[in-house]
C-alpha cells in the first residue's frame, strides 16, 4: 500500500508564497484561481499580524487539498468524479465532473475552486507541465499532489521549490520515509480533526 502525504513544518514557513506560485505554474492554473494558498493565521487580510503594536506575531498556514483518508468530498460526489486512488491521493476525473459543486460544499478546508468561466491566462496560452490536462469551464479543480510528477517518482512542485525546506513529501505507509519520521518525531497536528476526514497533510509547529 502507498499513502502519499505532505508534512509542513510551520517553523520553517516564511510566507513567501513560492509554493502557491510553483503550483500555479506547474498545473496551468488559470488567472484568478489558486490550488495552494498561504494564509496568515488569525488575520482576515494577507500578511496581517496578531496582537497590538509593538507586541505582534505573524504565522503562516499553507493550505490546499488535504488528501484525506476519509474524504468528505468523495462521499457526496454523485458521479464518482472525485475518487481516492491507489497512491492515497484524492483526484478528480474531469470527464465525469458535472459541476454540481457538492464536493466544494462538503470540503471543510475550502480547498477546491470552480471554473465559472472559460479559463483565462495572462500569457494567452497554456503553461507549465504539458502532461497536466487542461480543464474547461464548469468543472472543479484542486491540488492533485502533482499527479503527473508523483506518478514518475518526483516530488510535488511545491515541495521541490520551497526555499525553506518547510515541506516534506513521502509515503506514510513507509515507516522509514522522511514524512513518517516527521510525523512520529514532531508534534504533528491536522486541521479540523473533529471532522473525521483524517487528512494526509499535517503540520508541525
Amino acid at each position: 500500500m502507498t499513502k502519499l502525504a505532505i508534512g509542513i513544518n510551520l517553523r520553517r514557513c516564511i510566507g513567501c508564497n513560492t509554493c502557491a506560485v510553483a503550483c500555479k505554474m506547474q498545473n496551468n492554473v488559470p488567472d484568478g484561481m489558486l490550488w495552494n494558498r498561504v494564509l496568515t493565521e488569525g488575520c482576515e487580510q494577507f500578511d496581517g499580524a496578531e496582537g497590538v503594536y509593538p507586541h505582534l506575531t505573524r504565522t503562516y498556514l499553507p493550505l490546499a487539498c488535504q488528501h484525506c483518508e476519509n474524504p468528505a468530498c468523495e462521499r457526496v460526489c454523485p458521479t464518482g468524479a472525485t475518487y481516492k486512488d491507489d497512491m492515497g491521493r484524492v483526484e478528480i476525473d474531469y470527464d465525469k465532473c458535472i459541476g454540481c459543486r457538492m464536493c466544494m460544499a462538503a470540503c471543510p478546508y475550502n480547498a477546491r475552486t470552480f471554473n465559472w468561466n472559460e479559463p483565462v491566462r495572462a500569457t494567452g496560452a497554456a503553461y507549465g507541465d504539458a502532461r497536466v490536462p487542461e480543464r474547461s469551464r464548469g468543472v472543479m479543480e484542486k491540488c492533485t499532489l502533482c499527479k503527473e510528477r508523483t506518478d514518475e517518482g518526483e516530488v510535488p512542485m511545491c515541495v521541490h521549490c520551497c526555499p525553506g525546506d518547510a515541506r516534506i513529501f513521502g509515503d506514510l505507509d513507509d515507516p522509514d520515509s522522511a514524512v513518517s519520521r516527521l510525523r512520529r518525531e514532531g508534534s504533528a497536528e491536522v486541521l479540523l480533526e473533529d471532522k473525521g476526514t483524517r487528512p494526509q497533510v499535517f503540520y508541525v509547529r
